[in-house]
């Protein structure tokens, strides 16, 4: 019998293996766990291989090379667009779950269809985030049925409860199942070429326990030196002797260079060790060694692990001048290509501070952001002085990046070097030194948030220095800090009222002057705001309509959704025309993936819907007080719990708003939150009388009387009138109590006009407006295309609707029925 011939990249997947392979194509979620080195990869790219010779089907294929969730992000991007999917290109990495649920809706939208679609997660015990294995479960929960999830990982990363909540829509392939018996072992052996005797192959099993990188690795051994190797050797030396030492010098060389990157092309590798031969190279090693892979797309290569770990060692036997040489050569290129993160890893390594320094101000604090700020301080002190004072543009970032980081101590220290390397440096001109020292003004404003005089004088300095736009502020990021309120954000306190307007005033074109109008229109909202808190309705409208001018086409959402927030308010005093409804604006908002800008419009219809009683109607996220769920900024989380109060008063939870008071008013004190602390006050009078403690709530009213009146507030009394009125009653009557009063008439007034008739009592409130809609005539399709729902939700809704109000008969008598029960009186 002739020999086999050797062919030691054979790939082979026994029929076991096959058999446990097939539920994936009926489960949404697959998760393949087991140790280094048993073939998850292989299993899973041979799987999707015969499936996609079987049927037409999409592959995205995501590898995960680090614990930094940015990276992941990135690579998660890369691998949908690569895949013909671009929706996810200009997409915010999400980190809470009102992010994570948005993803899912855009990814269930997107990806569902009749062709199926695999998702692969390769690697994914890298990526220790307990978020993203979170993520993962929810997004099983909702996928369509044509879409795949398999993510392969050495640790075991569902959580026992979620794996038992998925049921069977997760399947599990473990250890078990990859590793070789005895009669997949001697196959596989055959198949390489490799004529074992049945003692070598229980010998063989018995050292590798089947771990099938370990087999190929002595059968690799065996072909190089006619040998299995010693029974004692780590798999590491195994690995080397087989995989590396057998290579020529310039080869190991290639190997132990490009062993430092996750992924690379031809052109990369050219570049790095510039060697014009590097395609060649990849060609040889790609085909005699199966550690050595180029990805589905053709042009991406990647080393397997146990190939990175073995590469790295050699690597860190070169020559200390050829390491550096390298690592300089990762970071430019890394740098030339905006991989930013890579590119200070690299510097960082190679000790090159300067090039670290440049590619930091390049990112100006965007990527930085998503590093342990310990790295960066770590970084920092090993930074000579000398060296960061020659680069006061990456001292601003960094100054910034300490903010965000809440490290001030060290952010003033910057400050204080930057100030020094500016007075140290006679080559400056006038105009960068302008532009240096306003745009630290600029930074240093930010310490002074909700002090607006404060911040004006430190606004008036950089806008008057500076000839170029700042570099540490970027125009589409958010200006109120998730707040749906400007002046929720900056009165101060009571008396204060017209002060703060005329600095906002003065202030604000500076600031939008150097920042490209980040922020345009918080003046004009503000001013908006604080009519509409006096009762001055006419004069809220006219100074709304104007932010809404002054917003438009600019893109700033966030000013808008401001807009919005007070607009509704508004909408319950006097008549106004909505741009948009609420499902609408959702649907406007959804496309800019914008998870925090989702936030400001759900806290605006809780608080709307609160105020009007339609608890059915307010965004789960509040409706079931989930707020612990989403990474709320600090500036902005008080009028979010304030907003969550309303939610409480609403539903009956009176005793819960009491209970929140206290801790929620020091926080307000701390931050200089007079607005916010007025409506939590008011919300506790509201809530003790409720509970019929008279003497509580009128100490708490008579606080927040008090704090109204210096500025004429009215409007937060108002909007808890029908609560109120008993309270107010008894209290000993003020200009400001008769005007909360009068106004407090009209909203009934007018809240009783728009009531809907006694005969609809039984019906939801969605149900409410599709009987409106079809008393206006409209078809089943149009009431659909105008509340966002699918035509069969809408005859079932109808169907509903006949059925609590009691009417039967064919369709046209049907609505005539309905069309009279509007004319019956309550």
């Amino acid at each position: 019998m002739p020999k086999p011939k050797s062919n030691l990249n054979t790939i082979y997947i026994s029929e076991r293996l096959q058999e446990s392979l097939r539920p994936v194509s009926h489960s949404t979620m697959t998760a393949i766990v087991a140790p280094m080195g048993y073939g998850k990869t292989t299993a899973v790219n041979w799987y999707l291989a015969e499936r996609a010779k079987a049927e037409a089907l999409h592959i995205i294929r995501i590898s995960v090379y680090s614990d930094n969730l940015a990276i992941f992000w990135k690579s998660t991007q890369d691998a949908f667009v690569r895949t013909g999917y671009d929706f996810l290109r200009d997409y915010i990495c999400p980190t809470d779950a009102s992010g994570g649920g948005l993803l899912v809706d855009d990814l269930c939208h997107e990806l569902a269809g009749e062709t199926p679609c695999y998702i692969f997660v390769d690697d994914f015990h890298l990526l220790t985030d307990q978020r993203v294995s979170t993520f993962l479960c929810m997004l099983a929960n909702r996928l369509p049925a044509n879409v795949h999830l398999i993510v392969a990982s050495r640790d075991r990363f569902l959580p026992a409860a979620e794996a038992v909540r998925l049921g069977n829509r997760v399947y599990q392939i473990g250890t078990d199942q990859l590793r070789l018996n005895h009669t997949e072992l001697n196959i596989y052996a055959h198949r390489c070429g490799a004529d074992l005797s049945d003692a070598q192959v229980e010998a063989l099993l018995y050292s590798s326990e089947g771990w099938f990188s370990a087999v190929y690795l002595n059968l690799r051994t065996l072909s190089e030196r006619g040998a299995l190797p010693d029974r004692n050797s780590d798999i590491y030396s195994t690995f080397t002797a087989a995989m590396i030492d057998p290579l020529s010098e310039k080869q190991q060389e290639f190997l132990a260079v490009m062993g430092l990157a996750d992924e690379f092309t031809v052109e990369m590798a050219r570049f790095v060790t510039e060697d014009a031969d590097a395609e060649k190279l990849l060609a040889v090693l790609t085909e005699q060694n199966a550690f050595v892979k180029c990805l589905p797309d053709g042009v991406t290569f990647r080393f397997h692990h146990m190939m990175k770990e073995c590469a790295e060692r050699r690597f860190r036997m070169m020559e200390k001048e050829k390491q550096l040489f390298y690592l300089e050569r990762f970071g430019l290129w890394y740098e030339n290509h905006s991989q930013y993160l890579h590119a200070i890893a690299s510097y960082r390594r190679s000790g090159n501070y300067d090039a670290l320094l440049r590619v930091i101000q390049k990112d100006a604090s965007i990527l930085l952001s998503s590093l342990d700020p310990q790295v960066v301080l770590s970084d920092m002190e090993a930074c000579p002085a000398a060296v960061l004072k020659e680069h006061p543009l990456s001292i601003l970032v960094l100054m910034r990046s300490m903010f965000n980081w809440r490290n001030i101590p060290k952010m003033l220290e910057l400050k204080e070097l930057l100030l020094t390397a500016i007075r140290e440096n006679p080559n400056l001109s006038q105009q960068e030194r302008g532009n240096l020292l306003g745009e630290c003004d600029l930074i240093m404003s930010f310490l002074c948030y909700n002090d607006i005089s404060a911040m004006s004088r430190l606004h008036r300095s950089a806008s008057s220095q500076m000839s170029r736009l700042a570099i540490s502020i970027q125009k589409s990021g958010g200006w109120t800090f998730g707040s749906p309120s400007v002046l929720m954000m900056f009165y101060r306190a009571p008396g204060e009222l017209q002060s703060e307007l005329h600095e906002m005033n003065e202030c604000m074109p500076h600031y939008y002057k150097i920042t490209d109008g980040h922020g345009q229109g918080a003046e004009t909202i503000m001013r908006a705001e604080a009519a509409f808190m006096q009762g001055c309705f006419t004069d809220a409208h006219i100074e709304l309509e104007s932010a809404y001018a002054q917003i438009e086409g600019n893109g700033q959402i966030n000013m808008a959704l401001c807009c919005d927030f007070l607009a509704w308010r508004l909408s319950l005093c006097m008549d106004i025309e909505q741009r948009y409804s609420f499902e609408e604006r959702r649907v406007e908002l959804l496309r800019h993936h914008n998870a925090t800008w989702i936030n400001i419009w759900t806290a605006t219809s809780a608080y709307y819907h609160a105020l009007l009683g339609e608890t059915e109607r307010i965004p789960a996220v509040f409706a079931e007080h989930q707020l612990s769920s989403i990474n709320f900024l600090a500036p902005g989380k008080p009028m979010m719990e304030m907003i969550e109060n309303q939610v409480y008063l609403a539903q009956g939870a009176y005793a819960k708003v009491i209970g929140r008071s206290t801790g929620q008013l020091a926080v307000c004190e701390a931050m200089h939150y007079a607005l916010v602390a007025l409506h939590i006050r008011i919300q506790t009078a509201v809530s003790y009388e409720m509970l019929g403690k008279f003497e509580e709530a009128h100490a708490w009213i008579s606080r927040a009387l008090s704090d109204a009146a210096p500025d004429g507030f009215v409007m937060p009394f108002v909007e808890n009138y029908d609560r109120l009125q008993p309270i107010l009653e008894r209290e000993k009557k003020s200009d400001l109590i008769v005007k909360i009063i009068e106004l407090g008439e009209a909203a009934k007034a007018r809240k009783a006009a728009n009531t809907r008739p006694g005969a609809f009592d039984a019906l939801t409130q969605r149900e409410y407006e599709i009987v409106l809609l079809m008393a206006e005539r409209l078809t089943n399709r149009e009431i659909a295309e105008r509340l966002f729902l699918s035509e069969g939700s809408v005859k079932q809704y109808v169907s509903q609707i006949y059925s609590k109000l009691h009417i039967e008969g064919d369709t046209r008598t049907k609505r005539k029925r309905l069309a009279e029960l509007f004319t019956q009186k309550t």
